[in-house]
């Protein structure tokens, strides 16, 4: 909880009006669909295991496990030919723009301009 009431009620109505966007609500709907099955689920969870670890190695500036970049590609076309999963996957990445211009903005008032990629 934030000790600055007037930060916290802030917090809370920016929270709601990300519920409440377009983006959060389709992303929310297509996420229920994506989820319903199983297979999905485990693919989707791999998908994002591997993303992570290749953007781990590019934050740290070495080289990706060639094994994982190899996995995540072969990954990332399976996923994207199912289309329900495709529009899913685009769905999630506006609204995680939409929270990284959020940070973006919060930071910049904060005073701790940050240089981050693609940001």
């Amino acid at each position: 909880m934030l000790e600055n009431p007037t930060i916290g009620e802030a917090t809370a109505q920016l929270a709601a009006a990300i519920q409440q966007s377009d983006e959060y609500r389709a992303f929310s709907s297509l996420k229920a669909s994506v989820m319903e099955n199983e297979t999905n689920r485990t693919l989707l969870k791999e998908y994002q295991r591997t993303q992570t670890r290749l953007q781990m190695a590019a934050a740290a500036g070495v080289n990706a496990d060639e094994a994982d970049v190899e996995r995540f590609n072969r990954m990332s076309s399976l996923l994207y030919m199912n289309g329900d999963m495709a529009q899913y996957l685009m769905a999630q990445m506006r609204v995680m723009q939409m929270a990284g211009d959020v940070f973006q903005q919060v930071s910049k008032a904060a005073g701790l301009e940050l240089d981050l990629p693609g940001m």
